[in-house]
């Protein structure tokens, strides 16, 4: 199967069950119209920025490459052709704070580097994570915190994860060979030198026996990449957060934009994003899809991020 084709399956599967959630009172809008997308005007000081140092891949767009591959931050909309979601809506903000139309290219998300290098697109948004490696070969501007999320059922006693010995005890669901597992295994570490209670790490192949088991109490607590289950918690009511961790922890990561490195765009993009946030924008537009509480308070251009391995 080609990547788009499985992309579109995909987003009309999503589609399906979020458009279930919409019906059963969530406002959720998968429609391509997206008449409730947040707008914003020209920022001149953007404008200034980029003057004539970068020429776009078009002329008079914004040209953007997301990876349609899951809600909230970008998905198929209804029509299993159109890219929806919080990246979607952030490089429409972006594009109007350049003065530019929007043109999204949906790729497959192991693709973004080569694509980006050889000058398909202008920019990558497509919840790309600031490393020290991709720093050598590309340039960044953060727009999202990079969080991962403890959640559980809404009826469970847990209050509050943020810390290792929170944790102890606990049947915890996690993706195996991810970041987020090195968290647990790190915190399940200092835990038992302590001498608290060991953890129960749960795997699942797929969501819908994740869910079954967090519900059903089998399992306490989810910790994985936050944006899906803060989405998830938005149009079910069924979980709840209780905690979140930067996915770089105990350092930072946060999600920017990719751009080629030297290009002569990213400080105007840095400009664009701290005037979305100046003018409430960029927070309107995340709470649209549930996850205004990934907002960052001011956006960086390559900051330090997770360091090579």
């Amino acid at each position: 199967m080609t990547d788009r084709r499985h992309f579109i399956l995909a987003g009309l599967a999503l589609g399906a069950l979020f458009l279930h959630d919409a019906e059963a009172g969530a406002a959720v809008d998968l429609s391509p119209q997206q008449p409730g997308r947040v707008r914003t005007r020209q920022n001149a000081a953007a404008l200034a920025a980029i003057g004539n140092h970068y020429r776009f891949v078009k002329e008079g767009y914004f040209t953007v490459a997301i990876s349609p591959h899951l809600p909230p931050t970008a998905t198929y909309a209804t029509d299993a052709r159109t890219v929806v979601g919080s990246d979607a809506d952030y490089a429409q903000l972006i594009a109007d704070s350049l003065g530019l139309k929007l043109q999204i290219i949906p790729i497959a998300w192991a693709d973004w580097p080569l694509g980006l290098s050889s000058g398909k697109y202008d920019a990558v948004i497509s919840n790309v994570g600031v490393t020290e490696q991709r720093k050598e070969k590309f340039d960044f501007t953060t727009y999202r915190q990079g969080l991962h999320g403890f959640y559980v059922r809404t009826a469970s006693p847990i209050r509050k994860i943020s810390a290792p010995n929170d944790i102890a005890g606990l049947k915890l669901i996690t993706g195996s060979g991810t970041i987020q597992e090195k968290i647990l295994l790190e915190w399940d570490r200092q835990n038992v030198a302590k001498g608290l209670a060991a953890i129960e790490i749960q795997y699942f192949d797929d969501d819908a026996a994740s869910r079954v088991a967090l519900l059903s109490g089998r399992a306490d607590a989810v910790f994985n990449p936050n944006a899906p289950l803060a989405y998830d918690a938005a149009t079910t009511g069924a979980i709840r957060q209780v905690g979140t961790v930067n996915a770089g922890w105990p350092a930072r990561a946060d999600v920017a934009i990719a751009t080629r490195k030297g290009s002569g765009l990213v400080d105007a993009l840095t400009l664009a994003t701290n005037g979305l946030i100046a003018d409430g924008s960029y927070t309107r537009s995340l709470a649209r899809w549930g996850i205004q509480s990934e907002a960052l308070s001011r956006s960086e251009t390559n900051p330090p991020g997770l360091p090579k391995f």
